[in-house]
Formats: C-alpha cells, structure tokens, sequence
C-alpha cells in the first residue's frame, strides 16, 4: 500500500466507475444498481444526478451506482453515502472484499482493527479483506464518501 499514491487511487476509481456500461437505463432497471456481467463488458457513461437516492435508518442517504460481477471476474460495488453528525454507517465489521472510501466532505474517524485515525475531505482509506473496520462522522455536518468494493465473490 506505501507505493500507492492518491492519484492511483483516483485514476482505479475513475476506471470503475466508467464501467457504467449501459448508462442509467440499466442500472435503475437492475435492483439496486446491479447489473450483469454483460453489461459490465459495455463502456458507459453514469449520470449521479438521476441515481435514486435511498434513506437509511441512521438519518443518512446512499446513491449506488452499480454492482456486479465483471468480465474478468472481479465483484464490484460502487455507491455514495451520506452519513449525518454524530453516526456511524453500521458496526465495526469485517468481509472478504476490500474497500476504498473516498471522502468528499466531512470529518469521519476510521477505526482501523482498534486503532482509530482521523480522516477528512481528500483522504481515501482503504480496508483490506477480513480486517475489522468502522467508521463514525465525529464533526457537526453531514460527511459524504464514495465507496467502492470489490472482491473474488460472485454474488
């Protein structure tokens, strides 16, 4: 991870995300941005304003962008959240894929298997598989991060 720097972590998300390989249509038609693996093998173009937005039980909002089981294999998952003052998206966890954050707004703590570091606008963290993390917004204003997963998992 030390030889991996911000703007390689941009160009990997950047990439996946013009993974949209149907465009909106297909996405929205899909549960929850999932879409085939066919449709995965299609350059695309994702329009964020038309992704619905989805109320979650923390006060927050999700926007996903798409799922799925690329060409190549790989089990993608791409969606953005908001997370409100105060909360946690769910409990520290641990899953076999590995995940990146991309935070846009906000000041979040991420607890990284019991070591806790700050985080803000501009940083990206990266969980890797079956390590015990969380997160919680400990500033006073909605935080908002772009996540994307992805794994050897066909789900």
């Amino acid at each position: 991870m030390a030889d991996v720097d911000r703007r390689d972590f941009v160009a990997v998300f950047s990439a996946m995300a013009a993974l949209a390989a149907t465009g909106l249509e297909a996405a929205q038609q899909a549960p929850q941005g999932r879409l085939t693996t066919a449709q995965l093998s299609k350059s695309g173009v994702v329009r964020f304003a038309d992704l619905p937005v989805v109320k979650l039980e923390n006060g927050g909002a999700q926007r996903r962008v798409m799922s799925g089981t690329l060409p190549t294999g790989e089990f993608i998952e791409i969606h953005e959240t908001v997370l409100p003052a105060g909360k946690t998206p769910h409990a520290p966890h641990h899953h076999p894929n590995s995940e990146w954050l991309f935070i846009q707004t906000g000041a979040l703590e991420y607890d990284n298997d019991g070591t806790t570091t700050a985080v803000s606008p501009g940083d990206i963290i990266f969980s890797a598989s079956n390590v015990t993390h969380g997160l919680k917004n400990v500033g006073t204003t909605d935080a908002t991060y772009i996540v994307f997963s992805v794994s050897k998992q066909n789900e």
